[in-house]
């Protein structure tokens, strides 16, 4: 993520925080749990508010999160009772592996033409059989916001990118719609990967 963006997430922290933190993103959590056991590992990549891990703590999952903001890390360690860790997709450094990773909304920040590498680096870190969930503004664009990189994928542009990544096949692939109301037209690209 580049560093302008790591600066937005910074200064904006608890305003990102408190409009995400709380909506209700049941529909993308079935077909990622039906790949889980009780206790499993996951990884929430990019996890911003860290609203998607204490999902995941809360059905018993042990959960490791880690996000590239230092602001956002604080308030998402507040929010699980436990530590968050600060690094970026471009600088991983993870030592388990995993039942499950979830990246939801955040990979859309690392540029088009380093996805495939960052995506196979992640699934390094997951184990055999396990699942990957990755979304994304739905389309082509790739633009500069506020300092923020975003690229919108779709289902070819996906294919693509996971063609680089052959240890990873697609089990499920929707389109939503975004959950926040004011934002109802935005379309998301969600895929649901295994490992195997």
């Amino acid at each position: 993520m580049a560093d302008s963006a790591i600066r937005y997430y910074n200064e904006n922290a608890r305003a990102y925080f408190d409009s995400t933190v709380a909506l209700d993103m049941g529909k993308l959590y079935g077909p990622f749990l039906k790949h889980l056991r009780p206790g499993s590992k996951v990884l929430d990549a990019g996890c911003g508010s860290g609203r998607d891990s204490l999902f995941f703590k809360n059905q018993g999952f042990q959960v490791t999160a880690f996000d590239a903001s230092k602001e956002m890390v604080k308030l998402a360690s507040e929010l699980l009772d436990q530590k968050v860790l600060l690094m970026s997709f471009e600088d991983l450094s993870l030592t388990e592996q995993y039942d499950g990773i979830w990246a939801c909304a955040s990979l859309l920040h690392v540029e088009k033409a380093k996805l495939s590498r960052v995506v196979a680096e992640l699934a390094k870190h997951l184990k055999d059989g396990g699942v990957f969930y990755i979304s994304f503004k739905y389309g082509r664009e790739e633009y500069w916001k506020e300092g923020r990189y975003f690229n919108h994928l779709d289902e070819d542009t996906l294919k693509e990118i996971l063609q680089e990544v052959p240890e990873l096949r697609t089990e499920q692939l929707f389109i939503s719609t975004d959950v926040r109301g004011y934002r109802s037209s935005d379309q998301w690209l969600n895929a649901y990967l295994i490992k195997g």
